[in-house]
């Protein structure tokens, strides 16, 4: 229960912090430069899933 306690004072910790960050004018710029990059990456992991789907459910795909 210790280590979920500390979790989640973390987590709240970490929302306040991106909250007040957010309100910065640099700040807003380094959280939207960061979302950017988060949301690349993601399409880039999507994309590979899908790609490596495809082939193995490609008729006469070697498994």
């Amino acid at each position: 229960m210790k280590n979920l306690l500390w979790l989640l004072i973390g987590v709240i910790g970490g929302f306040v912090a991106a909250h007040f960050m957010n309100k910065d004018p640099r700040g807003h710029d380094v959280l939207a430069d960061l979302d950017s990059r988060i949301t690349e990456f993601t399409n880039i992991v999507g994309d590979a899933y899908r790609a490596e789907a495809a082939r193995l459910t490609e008729p006469g795909a070697d498994a």
